[in-house]
């Protein structure tokens, strides 16, 4: 029997070696792209080990992930991604934890969030859509095949950076700098090639609170 569509996808066949904290941050960083991520339920207990459950607000993006990603290969072992089931007890336990948490907020603290701490709210409002705030436009170089990125988080990688650029064709390369957590070049095969990958990853927030900043490397 065939699982319908839902908005949460069920993802197996995941590393186990990868802590917990560094999976949730390399998977909410590659799924984003497809669309506004509300959770990601990775568990490291015995009988949930390599699998994880990614939530979106929308589902075309769950249904767009599921299809782009199918076999991608995630640490090093293909993916295997369905719609999770309805009546799955994580999922339900999960959803009825966000709904009691919005409900307490707007009975209870709304009107003293809004009077009394309206720069919180703001920053919660930015967490909750993390791709939506605008990216300051960046002074760019000439066209290039190489790519640089800055404003990048503590926590990227070069897992998580080829993750993103390798869904674009004619790409070769991501290349940390030694000593520097805040910058990278990826390098494609043509100009036109990584300019496709720059417009469409400019402002992704690997983070909740860094926009990438993406400009032609200098020749």
């Amino acid at each position: 029997m065939d699982i319908r569509p839902n908005h949460t996808i069920y993802i197996n066949n995941v590393n186990d070696k990868i802590k917990k904290e560094e999976l949730k941050r390399s998977l909410y960083a590659l799924f984003s792209q497809f669309g506004q991520v509300i959770d990601i339920v990775a568990l490291k207990t015995m009988k949930m080990r390599g699998q994880a459950f990614v939530v979106f607000r929308e589902l075309g993006s769950s249904t767009n992930a599921l299809r782009q990603l199918q076999g991608f290969p995630f640490y090093n072992k293909p993916m295997r991604i369905q719609y999770a089931r309805t009546d799955s007890e994580v999922i339900s336990k999960m959803r009825g934890t966000f709904g009691d948490k919005e409900k307490k907020k707007d009975k209870k603290k709304k009107a003293l969030e809004l009077a009394s701490n309206p720069a919180k709210k703001a920053a919660l409002g930015t967490n909750a859509q993390p791709n939506a705030a605008p990216v300051q436009q960046t002074p760019d170089n000439p066209p290039n095949y190489i790519l640089f990125l800055n404003n990048l988080p503590e926590e990227t990688n070069e897992m998580m950076l080829s993750m993103l650029f390798n869904q674009f064709p004619g790409f070769k390369e991501v290349r940390l700098v030694p000593g520097r957590h805040d910058i990278a070049f990826v390098e494609f095969e043509t100009e036109g090639q990584a300019g496709v990958a720059r417009d469409a990853l400019q402002g992704f927030r690997i983070t909740s609170t860094c926009a990438m900043k993406i400009t032609y490397a200098k020749k």
